[in-house]
Formats: C-alpha cells, sequence, structure tokens
C-alpha cells in the first residue's frame, strides 16, 4: 500500500468536518465583527472614489495581492474603472501606471509588507489619495493613509494561526462591500453589468436583439397569398424553418402556415392541391418587433408552444423571421 493510500484510509473524518466547521465559524465571526466596526470612513471613501476622474489602482503583495486583483476585477465590472499594479513592479517602472487623477487601495493584513511600504513615499507626493485595508491600524501603511477600512481579525482560520484565511476573507468582503455600495450609488443596473460581460450568458439575453438573429432575405421563407399549395410546399421545403410567412404583393404580411397546420388539414381529410396559400394560411400570427430582445422571441415561443417567430414593423411589413435554433446558435436559450 502506498503512503498516500494509507493516509486516506487513515483519514479521521469526525476531525476533518471539525476542523471544516470551526473554519467557517472562524470566518463567518470575523466577518460580523467587521461589519459592527464598520464606520464613516466607509462612506467617505465611496463618496471619494464617485468623485474619482481616473480609476482605483489596487496593490498587494503574497495573498492579499490574489484578493486585491479579484477586488479590482470586481470593481471594474460593476462600473468603477479599476485595475492591479503589483507592488514589486511598481518601485521599477509600473508606479508610472498611477496617475494624480486615481485613488490607491493598498492592501495588507499586518500593514508592514516591504514592496509596499517601500511605494507609499512615492504615491503620497504624487498626491495621490490612499485607502488602506489593513488589520494593523498603527502601522506604516494605516499612518501612511487617507482613510483606513479595518479589516482586523481576532484570529485566523488556521489552526497554526499562521495562513493567511480568516484575514484574506475579511479583505475579500470588504472589496464586495466597496463594489456594492459604488454600484448601488451609480445607478448601475442590470443592462449595465450585460455591457461589462458581453460574453456571458445575462450578456448575450440583454444585449442580444432580434435583428441580430433573424433570418431575411432569400433565408426568410414567404410566398403570396395567391401562390398554389405546391409553391407554398416547396417555399418551406427550401428554407427549412417548418413554416411560411404568406403576404400581399406589397410584402405586408397576411399570416403563417406551419408544419402543424399541414399535419391538422390532412388529418381532417382536406383536400389541399387545388387551395392556394391565402385559403390555408393561419391569419393574424404572432410577430415581434427587430429591436425587441432576442429573449422577448424565446419567451414568445414557450407561451405559444411555436418554433418560429415573424418579424414585422409597426405596419405588419414582412422583415424576418426568428427560429429556435436560432437562438440556441445565439446561445440566448
Amino acid at each position: 500500500m502506498n503512503s498516500e493510500a494509507a493516509t486516506l484510509d487513515a483519514l479521521d473524518v469526525p476531525r476533518t468536518l471539525r476542523l471544516a466547521r470551526e473554519t467557517l465559524d472562524i470566518e463567518v465571526q470575523a466577518l460580523q465583527a467587521m461589519s459592527q466596526r464598520l464606520d464613516g470612513a466607509f462612506g467617505e471613501v465611496v463618496q471619494r472614489i464617485l468623485r474619482l476622474s481616473g480609476r482605483v489602482v489596487v496593490m498587494g503583495m503574497g495573498k492579499s495581492g490574489h484578493v486585491g486583483r479579484k477586488v479590482a476585477a470586481t470593481l471594474a465590472s460593476t462600473g468603477t474603472p479599476s485595475l492591479f499594479v503589483h507592488p514589486a513592479e511598481a518601485s521599477h517602472g509600473d508606479l508610472g501606471m498611477v496617475t494624480a487623477a486615481d485613488l490607491v487601495l493598498a492592501l495588507s493584513n499586518s500593514g508592514e509588507t516591504d514592496e509596499l511600504t517601500g511605494v507609499l513615499a512615492a504615491i503620497k507626493r504624487q498626491g495621490v489619495p490612499l485607502v488602506a485595508m489593513t488589520g494593523g491600524l498603527q502601522s506604516t501603511l494605516a499612518r501612511h493613509a487617507d482613510w483606513v477600512l479595518d479589516t482586523r481579525v481576532d484570529r485566523e482560520a488556521c489552526p497554526l494561526n499562521l495562513a493567511p484565511t480568516a484575514s484574506t476573507t475579511a479583505q475579500l468582503a470588504m472589496g464586495d462591500a466597496l463594489a456594492v455600495a459604488l454600484l448601488d450609488a451609480r445607478g448601475f443596473g442590470a443592462e449595465d453589468f450585460a455591457r461589462s460581460h458581453p460574453g456571458g450568458s445575462l450578456g448575450r439575453r440583454l444585449l442580444t436583439h432580434v435583428r441580430d438573429v433573424m433570418r431575411g432575405g432569400t433565408e426568410l421563407p414567404q410566398v403570396t397569398a395567391e401562390a398554389s399549395f405546391v409553391e407554398l410546399m416547396r417555399e418551406m421545403s427550401a428554407k427549412g424553418l417548418g413554416c411560411s410567412a404568406v403576404v400581399d404583393a406589397q410584402g405586408m404580411l397576411q399570416g403563417i402556415f406551419t408544419d402543424g397546420d399541414l399535419r391538422r388539414r390532412v388529418e381532417a381529410g382536406a383536400d389541399l392541391r387545388a387551395l392556394r396559400a391565402g385559403d390555408v394560411m393561419h391569419k393574424g400570427p404572432h410577430t415581434i418587433a427587430a429591436d425587441a430582445l432576442a429573449v422577448d422571441a424565446a419567451r414568445m415561443m414557450e407561451e405559444f408552444g411555436i418554433t418560429a417567430v415573424l418579424v414585422a414593423d409597426a405596419q405588419q411589413r414582412l422583415l424576418g423571421v426568428v427560429h429556435i435554433r436560432d437562438l440556441m446558435r445565439a446561445k440566448v436559450i
């Protein structure tokens, strides 16, 4: 038996679960205590960031640096321009990325991280506002800061009280609180979020319009009301959407004929060969505007149990058709 297998066999599951629960309890308690300590400095920081003409520049080393990158990303995606600058690289040229129009948000649990404290004087010389997110309220970082966001914890969740655990959770939560307060103050809504996440499912649902996915031109199945039933069937077969619009000579929508209509007429024993498209079409079809959201077309299909929706303007001039396959291809559904 190898050592890994032996370790797994010897695993004390009850102890493991107890440690896991203790870890979560310690971190929850740390967040609750931090919430109670939150004071006016937080509001002042939010107000100062709202007045910025530049960006929030986030800095941090080690685990605080990892948290800082996430905080910067969350701020940027919720309406607050932000970037992360590594403090070690800042002292070797990257400090040039920080301008007088910016604000620096520095993360350090101790407040004494050498790489971070080493660039504080240069930041202050530029007149850049400095916000410290730290547990070291009497630290070098805190003394240099214009505002201090208190993220101290009584202890780490690590049994050795060494590995950054509760302290990084506190930093992460404070960063989220800052981002949420800012997005609320900006009136940042779902559509704003979608614009910064165009590749995500929310972005596709809120940014994709019917005109972006509809089929028109030669792809659009349509015949005039005078077309023979054979011509109607040929058009439906050629376009492969299981339906065809029926229009008048001016392209105004008159009706629709679908595979379902065909099945029902055949089951009823109707002789279709002598009929014209106008005789068999379903009048008053469901339509949607080209500037409507594609997700609205999806809702319409679900509500009425159909697989295609005709696109028409306010005068009922036929513009296109949206099929369920088009919505799936665009990942709207």
